[in-house]
């Protein structure tokens, strides 16, 4: 009865201990994340006003706006995201649908994961020797296929995730009515998952949002105006990046302000991710 007793004691001092250690380590990990996203706040929406979405990026020392690198990353963003959700979606599919216990696709799978976590830059250097070096110059295109590479292995690891997790009864009741396999994929388990596979696209995108390193070796950047992907593109990460470093306090300003639309637009879409989550759940 004793020993019970200690033993007893002795679980709840070690439970006490270890949820002391998990909360300070949590406020310790909030306290930066607020000081961050303060700090942001507070230096960026002092800098937001009509000029940054109507105004060209300035040259040194002068007022101006973001807007040029408003539209080049949005050229860039749509273009990744239509080259790479297509064929993140199919390969997913062909993973959970067509490679089921077959060893290529644990090895496929393990290689997406390694994608998953490579750093941009390599990624960036590679689209470099590939696209900038044989065409002579940056591009939006060149930006467009790094973010592309980016944001594939995420659509596909979600995509293939979601429907392995579509019940076998679901596929077994529509080969049952004669559908062929095409028919069962595309009438059935897309539907089924495409909560799932609209979350990782969202969840993709922003991550490729504020990649700086990829578009510094491909779309370089433009001071001037031009939608054309063909062309070196503005965008906001690089332009985050020029500024920060930059001496003059107009420049300062504008980096804050575009970091804290990089900011918004990643909670937009994270936010938009959880609700699309929590409605399939």
């Amino acid at each position: 009865m004793a020993y019970s007793r200690a033993l007893h004691r002795r679980r709840q001092a070690t439970n006490v201990i270890g949820l002391g250690v998990a909360t300070l380590a949590t406020l310790f990990g909030l306290v930066w994340l607020v000081w961050i996203l303060g700090t942001t706040l507070y230096k960026g929406a002092g800098a937001i006003d009509m000029r940054l979405f109507t105004q060209m990026t300035p040259p040194p020392g002068e007022d101006g706006g973001l807007l040029n690198a408003i539209v080049g990353s949005t050229v860039m963003i749509v273009l990744a995201v239509a080259f790479g959700t297509p064929v993140g979606v199919m390969a997913g599919t062909w993973l959970a649908e067509y490679a089921h216990g077959r060893a290529i696709a644990e090895a496929i799978r393990f290689i997406n994961d390694i994608l998953l976590s490579a750093p941009s830059i390599v990624i960036g250097l590679f689209v470099y020797a590939l696209v900038v070096q044989p065409s002579g110059h940056f591009s939006g295109w060149a930006g467009a296929v790094a973010l592309a590479m980016l944001l594939l292995p995420v659509v596909v690891r979600t995509s293939d995730e979601t429907m392995r997790l579509i019940p076998g009864t679901l596929r077994e009741a529509a080969l049952a009515l004669g559908a062929p396999k095409w028919r069962m994929v595309t009438s059935v388990i897309w539907p089924a998952a495409r909560t799932g596979i609209l979350t990782g696209i969202l969840l993709a995108i922003a991550r490729i949002s504020g990649e700086t390193a990829p578009l510094l070796f491909t779309a370089l950047n433009n001071q001037y105006w031009t939608a054309n992907p063909g062309n070196p593109l503005a965008n906001l990460p690089v332009v985050i990046f020029q500024f920060a470093l930059s001496p003059y306090d107009q420049w300062h300003r504008l980096a804050w302000a575009g970091a804290l639309l990089m900011t918004v637009l990643v909670l937009m879409l994270s936010v938009s991710a959880r609700a699309a989550l929590g409605r399939r759940k």
